[in-house]
């Protein structure tokens, strides 16, 4: 989901710029209570051991999946003084993987890149690694481990609901 905000550039230029809805830390507390509570420490990006959490534009904590994957092992909840992140919160996050236009294996290349990479083995591709990647909605933790091996680029994360299968 895309969000409008006013940059100093689009401000200047007369434009607004869209710009994707931040990430937050798994067990991050809703949006306006993460961001009023959060003191911009960094604890649970350096508490972070796969890397993946990152000191945003606005100084909060953001997702940022290219390097890796969330394995949740709790540890920027543990390090937040804040009480920004609560480990009661279950699941950590509703984030889930979606697939964007331009999947090499739905154009006719081979690729499984994502499927191999998901530890929860939420990602089908029909034999042959031919045809559309699909996400098994109730397997995918929304870990993030398929986003940044994607060699096309056209896996997210998302808060949308994603149809479960009746």
């Amino acid at each position: 989901m895309a969000t409008s905000t006013l940059t100093r550039r689009s401000l200047l230029f007369g434009r607004q710029a869209t710009e994707p809805a931040a990430l937050r830390p798994p067990w991050a507390l809703p949006e306006p209570d993460f961001s009023s509570r959060c003191t911009r420490c960094d604890a649970c990006v350096r508490a972070c051991p796969e890397h993946v959490l990152v000191r945003g534009g606005d100084g909060l904590p953001r997702l940022a999946l290219a390097a890796g994957e969330c394995t949740f092992c709790g540890d920027c909840v543990q390090a937040c003084e804040s009480a920004a992140l609560d480990a009661s919160i279950s699941p950590p996050w509703e984030l889930r993987a979606l697939v964007g236009e331009g999947c090499l294996s739905a154009r006719g290349v081979v690729c499984a890149s994502c499927r191999e990479a998901c530890p929860e083995t939420a990602i089908h591709v029909a034999p042959g690694a031919r045809g559309p990647a699909v996400i098994d909605a109730e397997r995918c933790t929304g870990c993030g481990a398929c986003v940044g091996i994607c060699p096309a680029g056209v896996i997210a994360l998302s808060n949308e609901p994603l149809e479960m299968p009746a």
